[in-house]
């Protein structure tokens, strides 16, 4: 006990800002953005297409600026990428407020994947850099944690916001980004880093080198592929289920529903996170990607036999079990394979892995209006096959740190 207690005193005090931050802005974003799906559907009478390009937009913005996020922290330093986008963020939450075309949505939700992704991998490369190696998994543990804790309460408080006026949620979450932002700057302040740019180091980086680092890392490219597949299964928790269980026929107020198996679920991978990741640490990070992707895989095809809100309950644990295998080991094993001077642009590069979140809404509204809700095998068997194509991937990349361990 005294032990940890000594490891949580060591923590930087600018990644405590970043991890209670992060605990406040998933519970802002996750009382708004999940519910997204069903305002566009049942409010405005966007088709799931519409809606699912709608979403897919935000996600489809970070695939190439998450990139770029990581990359010009690495020139321009985390501090001002980090207050620029979080102060956009809070802007881009008032704009959801005003907004009642579904063209305005698509605008707004534009920015809000732009801000997201310049904000969260220079965020995370800086978590690596004021926080020893020794401490490195607790800290992304607890970031994690942190997320979940806010996503227990948000889906309940936009459930109750929703009763209270379509706005009023985003309007709340606008105003937890203007506290978010003024408590970063005063700690930036307080707190000065001085790893602030790597461009004036003897080895510059450029663009063109950054591309061609991470071309080569075979490792690397593997990893980012598997985790696109995976991420596209994880992204139907908070596109295609929520459209689908509004317009399912068998299930009465799919968005209350909804709304629970969204708490459900982070209060189970409260539960089950640190039994799973000591578990899982006992084997390469990779391992724990792999069977994360069999149990998304594995709940989604159950999802299509589900009739009642229990069912889909109970199908949220075994989702939520692989969410964690899958997310909590990501971080550390980019933090293992990529170089020192490259941390920020490895944090980015792995966004593109939110192919995978642009895909899923997309491909979960087309299946919706080809098939329809009333067929949901043929809805939820594609969904569960595609998720499944990151095995062969994920799994060469860990026979190929196998080989390289070995030589």
């Amino acid at each position: 006990m005294r032990t940890s207690f000594l490891q949580l005193r060591g923590i930087h005090p600018l990644a405590w800002t970043i991890i209670v931050g992060t605990l406040f802005g998933r519970m802002a974003t996750s009382m708004s953005i999940p519910f997204l799906s069903i305002y566009l559907t049942q409010s405005l009478g966007a088709s799931p297409t519409q809606t699912g390009i709608t979403v897919a937009v935000s996600s489809l913005v970070g695939v190439f600026a998450s990139f770029y996020g990581g990359y010009i922290s690495d020139r321009i330093g985390r501090k001002k990428v980090m207050i620029l986008s979080i102060a956009g963020w809070s802007i881009v939450f008032f704009a959801f407020a005003a907004s009642n075309q579904i063209w305005m949505f698509f605008v707004v939700n534009t920015l809000n994947g732009l801000c997201r992704s310049l904000f969260e991998p220079t965020s995370r490369a800086l978590l690596s850099e004021v926080t020893p190696q020794e401490q490195k998994l607790l800290i992304f543990n607890m970031r994690y944690t942190a997320i979940n804790v806010g996503v227990v309460f948000g889906p309940l408080l936009g459930l109750w916001f929703s009763t209270n006026g379509s706005s009023s949620a985003f309007i709340m979450a606008g105003c937890i980004y203007v506290l978010y932002t003024v408590v970063l700057m005063f700690q930036f302040g307080k707190h000065p880093i001085h790893i602030e740019s790597t461009s004036t180091t003897e080895q510059r980086i450029t663009l063109k080198k950054a591309l061609r680092v991470i071309s080569q890392d075979r490792i690397f490219l593997y990893i980012l592929i598997g985790t696109t597949f995976c991420v596209l299964g994880y992204g139907h928790l908070n596109s295609t289920l929520p459209q689908y269980l509004a317009l399912v026929p068998d299930l009465h107020d799919g968005a209350t529903w909804f709304a629970y198996m969204l708490t459900l679920n982070a209060i189970t991978v409260l539960v089950v996170q640190y039994p799973l990741v000591k578990w899982a640490s006992r084997f390469a990070p990779v391992v724990s990607l792999i069977i994360g992707n069999i149990f998304v895989a594995t709940s989604l095809l159950l999802y299509g036999l589900a009739s009642t809100g229990l069912a889909f309950m109970i199908i949220t644990v075994i989702f939520t079990i692989g969410e964690v295998l899958l997310f909590t080991m990501m971080d550390m094993l980019i933090d293992r394979i990529a170089k020192p001077e490259w941390k920020g642009t490895y944090f980015g590069t792995i966004g593109f892995n939110n192919l995978g979140n642009v895909c899923a809404p997309i491909l979960g509204g087309f299946l919706l209006d080809v098939r329809g809700a009333q067929h949901s095998m043929q809805i939820f068997v594609p969904l569960a096959l595609t998720c499944a194509l990151g095995l062969p991937f994920l799994i060469g990349a860990y026979r190929r740190m196998n080989l390289s361990h070995k030589h």
